[in-house]
C-alpha cells in the first residue's frame, strides 16, 4: 500500500513544481527556461554518446597491429549490429533508426510528439553499434535524443502545439551544438533541415539552448576544435575554378549516396526476418571493414588524418600497408562502397546517421579530387588538406540539401573562417548539382514521396501540418442499401446533413445519396415504398484514403467541386464523410496558428 502512495506522490511532484512555475513566471519567461533546461539535457546525452564510442572503441581496437590486417575486424561489426538489433527488439521495442527522419514525420503527423524512451534508447542503440565498427554517425541519433527531451519537457509543461514545435528545435539545435561544439551550425540545422518557420521571437530559445548546450560541451572536453586545421595559405581568385569543379564532383557523389542508399534500404526492407537482416547486413559490413579499415566507425580519425596531412596512415592495418602508391585507389574504392557499409549497419539492425558518412565522404572526395588535379600538368596545383575541408562541406551541404549548415558546420568544427568563401562557393556549386537530380533530402526523400514533407513553401507546411482525423466525421448517420424511401425521410428529418452514405452490413460503402437530388420525392408518401436507398443512392464524385496527404485532399476537392467526399480507412471500409466547409475552416484555422507572433 505505501508502495503505491509513494508512486502516487512522485508523480505528483513533477506536476506540483509546473503549477509553481506556471504561478510565478511568465510564458515567456518558461519558454527561455525550458530552452536551457533542454541546452543542459542535450550536452550532457551528446557528450554521453561520444564517450560511449569512444570507449569501446578504445578497448575493442586500441591494441591492433597497423603493419598488418587484423581478422576481428570481421567479427566485431556483426557484434554490434547483433546487440543492437536485439535491444531494440526486446527492451526499446520501437523503430529508433533515421533519426532525423523520425523528427520530421513526428512534426508533420505527430503534431511534435516524440516517444519517451527515445530520450535514452537512441544513445544507447547507437553506441553500441558505431564502438563495435558501425558505418555510421552519433549525429542523427543524438539530434533525435536532443528533440525528444524537448518533446517530452513540453508535454510535461502541457505547452501548446506551436511551443512544442519550438522546444522540439531548441533540442535538435543543442543537439548539434554539443556534439559539434558549434552553437551557430546547431541553429541553422534546426531552420534549415527541419524546416521550422520559426518567427524573431522564437530564436531567442534555440539561441539559448545552442549557446548553453556548446558551453557545457567545452567544460567537458575543452575549447579545442573537433579537428586540427592549419590554413597553409590564403585562397585566391585563380582556385575558384578548381572549387566549382570540386561542388560539382561533391554533388554527384552525394546523389550516388542518396540513390544508392535508398536501393539498398529497400533491399533490406525487403528481406524477411530479423535474422536474415542481422546476416546479411553484419557480412557485407565486417568484409568491408576488414578490407578497408577506415571504415570502421565515424570516420572522424580518418578525416583528422586527411586535414593535418598524414593521409598515407590511411593505409595502416589494411592489405595496402607500405604500398603509398595504392592511397589513392583505396581511397577511390572506400568513396564507392561506403554507401553499402552504412546501409549495410542501418538495414542490418544498427543505429545511426548520416551525419558522419556525408563528412567522412566530402573528406576523402576532397583529397582524391585535389591530388588528380594535381596530376593535370597544365592545371594550377591546389592543398589537399584545404580541398578535403571543402570537400566536406560540399558532400554535406548536397546529401543534406543544407548548404548554410555545411558551411558553418564545417567553419566550427576547424576553426576554419578563413575559409568562408570557398566554403560558400563549393556548399553551392554541390547544391546545384544535387537538386538536378534529386529535389530532395536523404532525410526527406520517403516523407516527399508522401506528401507528409514541411517545407518552407507555407500553404504546403499548413496543409501538411493538418491532420485528416481532425476534420473527419465519423459520426455520421449511415444509410443501408435495403432501406426504403419512407425510413429514410424520418431519417433524414432529424438530421441537418445534407450528403448520406449508403453503407452495406460489412461496412462497405456502396454510394451516396445528396438531400438536394432527392428533395422532390421526399414529400410523395405514395413513393415511400417504390424506392429504396439502393435505387437514389450514385457514386460520389471522388473516393478519399486516410492514408491521404492533405494536398491531395485540397485538390480532390478543387477538381471535383464537390461539397463532401467519403473517406475509406486502409482495409477499404467506409471510415467517415470530410466536408468542404470543414476542411477550409481548419485551413483557415492553422493559417491564423501558424502566422501568429
Amino acid at each position: 500500500m505505501r508502495t503505491i502512495e509513494d508512486k502516487q506522490n512522485n508523480q505528483r511532484i513533477p506536476e506540483i513544481l509546473v503549477a509553481w512555475l506556471e504561478q510565478h513566471f511568465s510564458q515567456r519567461q518558461l519558454l527561455i527556461f525550458m530552452a536551457f533546461l533542454v541546452g543542459v539535457m542535450t550536452a550532457i546525452a551528446s557528450w554521453l554518446l561520444k564517450s560511449l564510442i569512444e570507449g569501446i572503441k578504445h578497448v575493442l581496437t586500441n591494441s591492433f597491429d597497423v603493419t598488418q590486417m587484423n581478422w576481428l575486424y570481421l567479427v566485431y561489426p556483426v557484434i554490434g549490429i547483433f546487440l543492437t538489433a536485439l535491444f531494440i527488439k526486446y527492451i526499446v521495442r520501437d523503430d529508433i533508426g533515421h533519426g532525423v527522419t523520425k523528427i520530421l514525420f513526428a512534426i508533420s503527423r505527430r503534431q511534435g510528439h516524440i516517444k519517451k524512451h527515445n530520450c535514452w534508447s537512441s544513445v544507447i542503440g547507437s553506441s553500441i553499434t558505431i564502438g563495435f565498427g558501425g558505418s555510421v554517425g552519433a549525429e542523427s541519433p543524438a539530434v533525435l535524443t536532443g528533440s525528444a527531451i524537448g518533446s517530452t519537457l513540453g508535454n510535461l509543461f502541457r505547452v501548446d502545439q506551436k511551443t512544442l514545435m519550438v522546444l522540439i528545435g531548441c533540442g535538435a539545435s543543442g543537439a548539434i551544438a554539443g556534439i559539434f561544439k558549434a552553437p551557430f551550425a546547431g541553429l541553422v540545422f534546426t531552420l534549415e533541415v527541419l524546416m521550422l518557420d520559426l518567427t524573431m521571437a522564437s530564436l531567442l530559445p534555440l539561441l539559448v539552448s545552442c549557446v548553453t548546450s556548446a558551453v557545457l560541451t567545452y567544460s567537458f572536453s575543452g575549447m579545442s576544435s573537433m579537428f586540427t586545421f592549419h590554413s597553409v595559405d590564403a585562397f585566391t581568385v585563380e582556385r575558384v575554378v578548381p572549387t566549382i569543379f570540386l561542388g560539382i564532383f561533391c554533388g554527384l557523389i552525394s546523389w550516388y549516396f542518396t540513390w544508392a542508399s535508398n536501393r539498398i534500404e529497400d533491399v533490406f526492407r525487403r528481406t524477411q526476418g530479423l535474422y536474415r537482416k542481422l546476416a546479411l547486413g553484419g557480412i557485407v559490413l565486417s568484409i568491408l571493414i576488414f578490407l578497408f579499415p577506415p571504415l570502421y566507425g565515424e570516420g572522424y580519425d580518418s578525416i583528422e588524418l586527411l586535414l593535418t596531412g598524414n593521409a598515407y596512415e590511411l593505409l595502416n592495418k589494411s592489405l595496402f600497408y607500405g604500398h603509398s602508391s595504392m592511397l589513392i585507389p583505396m581511397l577511390s574504392l572506400i568513396i564507392l562502397t561506403k554507401v553499402l557499409a552504412s546501409a549495410a549497419t542501418t538495414g542490418g539492425g544498427g543505429c545511426g546517421g548520416l551525419f558522419a558518412p556525408s563528412l567522412f565522404l566530402g573528406g576523402l572526395g576532397g583529397f582524391v579530387f585535389s591530388t588528380l588535379w594535381n596530376e593535370v600538368d597544365f592545371a594550377m596545383d591546389v592543398p589537399t588538406t584545404h580541398f578535403a575541408l571543402l570537400g566536406m562541406a560540399g558532400v554535406m551541404a548536397a546529401v543534406m540539401h543544407a548548404p548554410l549548415t555545411s558551411i558553418f558546420l564545417i567553419a566550427e568544427l576547424t576553426g576554419g573562417y578563413g575559409m568562408l568563401v570557398p566554403l560558400m562557393i563549393v556548399a553551392v556549386s554541390a547544391y546545384l548539382t544535387i537538386v538536378v537530380f534529386e529535389p530532395h533530402s536523404i532525410y526527406a526523400t520517403r516523407l516527399a514521396k508522401k506528401g507528409q514533407l514541411i517545407t518552407h513553401h507555407k500553404d504546403r507546411a499548413i496543409l501538411t501540418l493538418m491532420s485528416m482525423d481532425t476534420i473527419i466525421d465519423k459520426c455520421c448517420m449511415r444509410i443501408h442499401p435495403d432501406m426504403d424511401l419512407g425510413k429514410l425521410t424520418l431519417l433524414i428529418a432529424k438530421e441537418k446533413a445534407y450528403a448520406f452514405p449508403v453503407v452495406d452490413g460489412l461496412g462497405n460503402l456502396c454510394g451516396m445519396i445528396y438531400l438536394n437530388n432527392i428533395r422532390n420525392i421526399v414529400f410523395r408518401q405514395e413513393l415511400y415504398h417504390v424506392f429504396t436507398a439502393q435505387q437514389l443512392m450514385e457514386n460520389p464524385p471522388s473516393l478519399l484514403s486516410i492514408d491521404d496527404a492533405m494536398p491531395k485532399v485540397m485538390d480532390r476537392f478543387q477538381r471535383t467541386k464537390a461539397d463532401v467526399l467519403p473517406v475509406l480507412n486502409s482495409d477499404g471500409k467506409f471510415l467517415g464523410l470530410i466536408y468542404q466547409n470543414r476542411l477550409y475552416s481548419a485551413y483557415r484555422q492553422m493559417l491564423v496558428d501558424f502566422s501568429e507572433e
